[in-house]
Formats: C-alpha cells, structure tokens, sequence
C-alpha cells in the first residue's frame, strides 16, 4: 500500500484552516422556529464536518429531545433564542465525546444560573471567552498533530516495504487516538466530580444546612479550609 504522506499532510491542514465557530455577532437577535434553528446549524457548521451529505448535524428530533430532557430550557412559544443556539453549539461539539447526562450536568449550572438572566454577564459572555482563543489553540492542536504524524513516519523502518505505509499511518492514528481517550477521561472524571459534588450540595440544603450560593460549583475548595481566613 503506497499512501501521499504529502498529500494527507496538506490535507489535514486544510482540515483545520476550514474548522471555524459561530460567533455571537452572527446569531441572529430575532427568535427562531425549529426549521430556522436546524438550516441555521447546518449552514454555518458543515464545512468542519466529515460527512457532506443532507443529513441535517442537529435534527428536530435532537432538539427537542434536549429540551425534553432539560438540557436546554424549552422554546418559547415554538421559538428559540439567541441564549437557546449558543447552548445548541456547545452541546454540538461535546456531544461526539460525552453522553448526554454528562452535558446536562455541565450545562445545569449555566442554566440555572445565566439563562434568561437580568444580571449583566450572561450565557453570551461565556460563550464568547470560552472561544475568543479559538484561532490560537486550533493553531497549537494542528502543530501538534504535524508533529505526532512525523514522528510516525519515522517508526516500522524494518517492515515489510509493501507495509510500511500503512503501518507509520496506523501508528499515528493509535498516537491520536491515545491522546483522545485520555483527555475524553479527564473530562469524564470532572464531569463526575461536578456531579457528586452537586448531590452533596443538593443534600445539605433539604437538610436545612444552607449553602453558600458563590460556592456552589467550586469542587477545589477542601472542607478542612472553609472556616480559615
């Protein structure tokens, strides 16, 4: 098997030049109907996806599966709002990687909190710094990526030369696909941490202990410490 390492080098590339968000400035400001919300999606995502068929990336029935479920608050009055497609976006990009209770325990917060808000930071505000270093990190993800190929076109010099193609691409796919499951497993265990952690906040206040609203969501804070100065 004879492959153009040169080839998928530059077309990987291409892959991550064509990647980009959706930015709050091109939500539109007005309400929209779920047909309007799925084309909407579909227009500004597909280039960064692998298939390119019609296949709508987030069906009718996913939505409203969201909003059944309480991931995302329902539409009103059949429509949905700018704060309803920003939820929709970062459902969009974990939901490959995480179950759907996992991003509903990420996302609880959030809604609770920021959804609909009248206080001045809200789920734009967020949604704007978790991505406004989008260009720079995409940028060290594909150095990344160049490099870990090189590294295994370097390898199985002492294979077969019929196989040697396929197994310096297999190598890299196993070094991706390394790297994949071990970051998805750091997101799963602070998925579990938030979520137990929230169980043991949710206890205290039906048994009258209160709780200090600020520090609701703040796992990193040892018990020991709470009463110091």
């Amino acid at each position: 098997m004879t492959i153009d390492t040169k080839d998928l080098l530059n077309s990987m590339i291409a892959s991550f030049e064509r990647m980009s968000y959706i930015k709050p400035e091109e939500i539109p400001d007005i309400d929209l109907y779920m047909d309007q919300v799925t084309t909407f999606m579909d227009d500004r995502l597909r280039a960064s996806t692998r298939n390119k068929s019609d296949d709508k990336l987030m069906t009718k029935t996913m939505i409203n599966n969201y909003a059944k479920n309480d991931v995302i608050p329902p539409p009103i009055r059949k429509k949905y709002n700018k704060e309803h497609l920003l939820l929709l976006i970062m459902i969009y990009y974990f939901k490959s990687i995480l179950q759907i209770n996992d991003i509903k325990d990420l996302l609880d917060p959030i809604v609770e909190k920021y959804f609909n808000s009248e206080s001045e930071f809200g789920i734009e505000d967020i949604y704007r710094t978790i991505f406004e270093d989008k260009e720079e990190q995409l940028s060290g993800i594909c150095d990344d990526v160049v490099k870990q190929y090189k590294e295994a076109l370097t390898k199985f010099n002492d294979a077969p030369e019929s196989d040697k193609d396929y197994l310096q691409i297999y190598s890299f796919v196993c070094a991706l696909g390394c790297d994949v499951f071990v970051k998805k497993l750091v997101i799963e265990k602070i998925v579990d941490s938030l979520r137990e952690h929230r169980k043991e906040e949710t206890a205290k206040e039906k048994a009258g202990e209160g709780s200090s609203k600020d520090n609701k969501y703040d796992v990193t804070v040892d018990k020991k410490d709470k009463g110091k100065k």
